[in-house]
């Protein structure tokens, strides 16, 4: 089974939220749709930019806490080498 870790956005250079999940186009559809009271659903965080695959929920965990680490300068940087124009991916899921 794969694991995902992946960055939501509010917007361009907006809020980000870093996560980690085993179906990332659930867990996208829920941070959408504010399914929960939560950090993205009270700043509308809402857009996938960038996500990643990992072979063990150790390794997407451990790759998790690296990021919420990071700078947010280094986490902007790592988006738009994949996603200069902050596209939403989650209809690159569907």
């Amino acid at each position: 089974m794969d694991y995902f870790v992946y960055l939501m956005a509010s917007g361009k250079n907006g809020t980000l939220y870093v996560g980690v999940t085993n179906d990332l186009v659930r867990r996208v559809y829920e941070h959408k749709n504010a399914s929960v009271e939560s950090f993205t659903s009270r700043y509308a965080v809402d857009q996938l930019v960038w996500f990643e695959t990992t072979p063990s929920i150790e390794a997407a965990i451990h790759r998790e806490k690296q990021l919420k680490n990071w700078k947010r300068e280094w986490k902007v940087a790592m988006i738009e080498k994949s996603n200069p124009k902050w596209r939403d991916l989650y209809a690159t899921l569907l």
